[in-house]
């Protein structure tokens, strides 16, 4: 309302003014014609306007502001949901790759394991083997020499009897 006073006093300065130059601007502000009074019906309209309007514009712009404000606080829970998957992704990420590293870890000291243990038992292996050819090889000779005296024997028993 403060608006449409002061608008008012400076139409009326102008006309007071504009009346004393005559003229087109002159006729405007002539109190008696149908020129002035439609000016000052557009002014009450542009005003009346202006006041009703006035309302339901800051109303449109304090709903949008509302609106607005909703999505940017949407927003910002969405990212702060998205930051939360995000670091418990990179937290399962982490527990994974240590997983993987322990598994890997286990599995190089489990073929170290198994490595020194298929070494140790080629080397018992071999062992074993050579012992067994060590006693093939003893018997072999017990055996040759066990013959060789039965052919002695028989031989000097053999030849004891033709002397005989």
């Amino acid at each position: 309302m403060e608006l449409s006073a002061v608008a008012g006093s400076a139409v009326l300065l102008a006309a007071g003014k504009a009346a004393t130059l005559g003229g087109w601007l002159g006729d405007l502000f002539d109190f008696g014609g149908a020129t002035f009074w439609v000016l000052i019906a557009f002014v009450i309209f542009v005003a009346f306007m202006v006041w009703k309007a006035r309302g339901a514009v800051t109303g449109a712009l304090d709903a949008r502001a509302e609106s607005i404000r909703s999505e940017i606080e949407e927003a910002q829970r969405l990212r702060e949901e998205a930051q939360g998957l995000l670091a418990d992704y990179q937290r399962k990420q982490r527990d994974a790759l240590q997983e993987a590293e322990a598994m890997l870890r286990a599995a190089e000291e489990e073929a170290a394991r198994l490595r020194a243990r298929a070494e140790e038992d080629l080397a018992a292996s071999l062992k074993r083997r050579e012992q067994q050819a060590l006693d093939r090889i003893a018997q072999a000779e017990a055996a040759a020499q066990a013959e060789v005296r039965n052919t002695a024997i028989d031989l000097a028993v053999s030849a004891t009897r033709k002397l005989l």
